[in-house]
Parts: structure tokens; sequence; C-alpha cells
């Protein structure tokens, strides 16, 4: 089981949680805005920190892209289907000021692509990488 890293997922998730909920009063909204994007921040901001500094160890760091890659897809599709009824039940602009949104997004993936440093590939996983990210897969789902 993949549970390295999770400690700093589950701290981040915490914080960003009541900072969204805290920003949903202030604002007078009984309800979290945007804490789960807080949390997914805070979590890049101080794994980034960490692995800078060479405090986190490889197996967190694989614990954290294995639950980053399970996670926020999900979180994504959640928010889209809500977005989508929302802008639906609000009327054509709401959905017009959506699609508008989603095509400037599309429209500046590539300017802030290039705004990062050119890379070389990830090398392949060790062996010890390898076992266990196949490790799940070999119980059979259980």
């Amino acid at each position: 089981m993949v549970i390295y890293g999770l400690a700093l997922m589950g701290g981040c998730m915490i914080v960003g949680t009541g900072l969204g909920y805290l920003i949903g009063h202030l604002v007078g909204i009984d309800a979290n805005v945007g804490g789960v994007g807080i949390a997914m921040l805070l979590l890049v901001i101080i794994a980034r920190h960490l692995m800078d500094r060479d405090q986190l160890s490889k197996l967190a760091q694989s614990g954290i892209q294995f639950w980053s890659a399970m996670y926020i897809p999900i979180v994504v599709a959640m928010c889209a289907r809500q977005n989508v009824v929302a802008a639906y039940n609000a009327g054509a602009l709401a959905f017009i000021a959506g699609l508008g949104a989603v095509f400037a997004g599309f429209l500046l993936i590539r300017p802030i692509s290039a705004l990062g440093e050119k890379s070389d590939p990830l090398p392949p996983l060790g062996e010890e990488e390898a076992a266990l990210a196949a490790a799940p897969a070999s119980k059979g789902g259980k």
C-alpha cells in the first residue's frame, strides 16, 4: 500500500479546508471556498521546498505523486460537473462565460509552459521503485 507522503498531503488538506471555510465565512457564504485548491497549492509549494532542500525522501515523493495522480482528476471531474450544472441552471450567459474561461485556459497552455526551463525526461524507475509501484496491483485489488 502506498502511504508515503500522506501526512504532508493530509496536513495540507486540513489547512486548505480550514482556510476555505474561513474565506467562505468572510464573504458571507456558508461553504468551503477554494479549500481544495488552497490545499493543492500548499502541497506543491511545501513539497517543492522540501525537495529543493533534499528533506523529502524518494518514497514520500513517489507517494505524493501517486495520490496526486489519483486525486486531482477526481476533484477536477467533480468541479466540472458542478460548474456545468450551475451554468445550465443559471442560463446561457453563465454557460458562455464558462466556455470562454476554458478556451482562455487552452490558449494559455503554450505561453505558460514556455516560462519553465527545458529539462531532461524523467529517468526510468529503479528496481526498488518499480517493485513498490507494482505492489498494489499484484494483490489482486485487495
